[in-house]
């Protein structure tokens, strides 16, 4: 049992601080309050000290891209299939990754990973904890998003494959939902009749989820056009999806607080590597967050490294992104969008004990992570 005392607890939930105590016992969150105490627990007293959630990466590729091992290392994108639903990020995540236990001492304590963008369909995402020898031990959830991908990507690795153009990509997707819907509505009329049933296909198989609204696709766009593509497939196959990247979210901003998607928003550092970057600013989940939109940030590990995470969040707020929607867009709104805010994305009650402590604002370059805590066990601690 331990018992966190005095600190300045930003919960994720209030807009404003507050000073209280924190109890934790078995991995999860027991109270929040001021004069706690509880015999027999250990004591860290955290006076003067800022309190956060664990914050959370709702898009990277860490542990699949992995940390200093080149192009031929890599395991997030399979280029030899534009189709691969059937893939899942968990038979790939290298634990041992230096970049994942760079992020967790940064603070960052949950994480989404998964394939890139080379595929229309590229397989499923994993939410995991940076903490553990074997992915197995690390999943909050295995399954958590299918990743799609519109405009450049697809286009440019399969040019010579036969997807050269964004409508080539769309009804490829439209195509794999259909069959998708068709698979599924066969294996429901055949019921426990076996010999009823489709021959079995790993593919729409991996889509079953999807269609019956599990799990989201996860939409890799950066262009407005392609936002607007993706979500009109989605519409018109009755399911759930995500937005990542949304780099021309700023231009369309009106229009996609009309659509109450969840909308994932990086990597806003560095060159415009393609046309389709060519409009990237800081400003874009500021402007989203102020037209009402669901907004996360994001690094694209290893695009921004995933430690960074606090200082992205930061940047927006220097181009003019409210304080608190942004911390809430590294930890309760990125919960959300990967589906575990149950479980994480804010100091509550119940939930489980993903702890930063700091001497100051995570926004800042100048401020130091003191302690992280994951599951109530410390996994970091700064030296002195």
């Amino acid at each position: 049992m331990l018992l966190i005392k005095n600190g300045t607890i930003h919960n994720a939930i209030d807009r404003d601080p507050f000073v209280a105590d924190i109890l934790v016992d078995g991995g999860k969150i027991l109270k929040i309050q001021p004069n706690l105490s509880c015999d027999g627990a250990e004591i860290l007293d955290a006076a003067g000290k800022e309190i956060y959630p664990g914050f959370v990466e709702a898009h990277g590729h860490s542990g699949l891209d992995g940390y200093g091992i080149g192009y031929e290392g890599q395991d997030y994108n399979e280029m030899g299939d534009i189709l691969s639903p059937q893939l899942r990020a968990i038979d790939a995540i290298e634990p041992r990754d230096q970049a994942l236990t760079e992020a967790r001492n940064a603070g960052v304590t949950t994480m989404c990973i998964g394939p890139g963008s080379a595929n229309v369909l590229g397989g499923t995402f994993a939410a995991i904890k940076p903490v553990g020898c074997r992915v197995d031990q690390m999943c909050i959830r295995e399954e958590v998003a299918m990743k799609c991908a519109f405009g450049e990507n697809p286009k440019r690795c399969y040019k010579d494959k036969g997807n050269s153009s964004r409508m080539t990509t769309a009804a490829r997707l439209r195509e794999t939902l259909f069959k998708a819907k068709e698979y599924q509505a066969r294996l429901e009329k055949a019921g426990d009749d076996v010999s009823a049933r489709p021959p079995f296909d790993m593919k729409l198989n991996a889509m079953l989820p999807v269609v019956r609204k599990e799990i989201p696709l996860k939409a890799h766009a950066h262009q407005a056009n392609d936002f607007f593509t993706a979500l009109r497939i989605a519409r018109e196959f009755d399911v759930n999806i995500t937005l990542e990247h949304v780099t021309e979210g700023h231009l369309v901003a009106e229009e996609l607080a009309k659509e109450h998607v969840m909308l994932a928003v990086g990597p806003s550092l560095g060159h415009a590597t393609k046309f389709e970057l060519r409009n990237k600013t800081w400003s874009t989940p500021g402007i989203l967050a102020a037209h009402g939109c669901h907004v996360s940030i994001i690094t694209d590990s290893p695009v921004i490294p995933q430690k960074y995470l606090p200082i992205c969040a930061g940047l927006a707020v220097k181009a003019g992104m409210d304080p608190f929607e942004a911390l809430k867009a590294i930890t309760i709104n990125a919960a959300e969008h990967i589906g575990v805010a149950d479980r994480v994305g804010s100091l509550e009650a119940g939930k489980d004990a993903d702890i930063v402590i700091t001497d100051g604002n995570p926004f800042e370059i100048e401020t130091t992570v003191l302690a992280v805590f994951i599951d109530g066990k410390q996994v970091f601690c700064q030296e002195a």
